[in-house]
């Protein structure tokens, strides 16, 4: 069984989490130009590597975020926003 460890509850089955994206810097929407968003929007690093992703824990709707190795899908640590130093 896969087990990701949730900031708040613990270690979990992955089947109660819900995988919301990398966590990506964004353009200044006011003031970017069209081609600028529309790489933003519509065009993903799909590189393996170390990212940073948003996830949730379900049952308690706990947002964290995991650092990721997805060459080797390992999960290399898991805290909340604003606990990354």
């Amino acid at each position: 069984m896969k087990l990701m460890t949730c900031p708040i509850n613990g270690t979990r089955p992955i089947s109660e989490f819900a995988y919301w994206g990398e966590i990506r810097p964004a353009p200044d929407a006011d003031t970017c130009s069209d081609d600028q968003w529309a790489e933003y929007v519509f065009h993903r690093n799909g590189a393996p590597g170390v990212k940073k992703e948003w996830w949730c824990h379900t049952p308690s709707n706990t947002w964290f975020i995991a650092e990721r190795d997805t060459e080797k899908d390992k999960v290399l640590r898991t805290y909340l926003h604003g606990d990354d130093k």
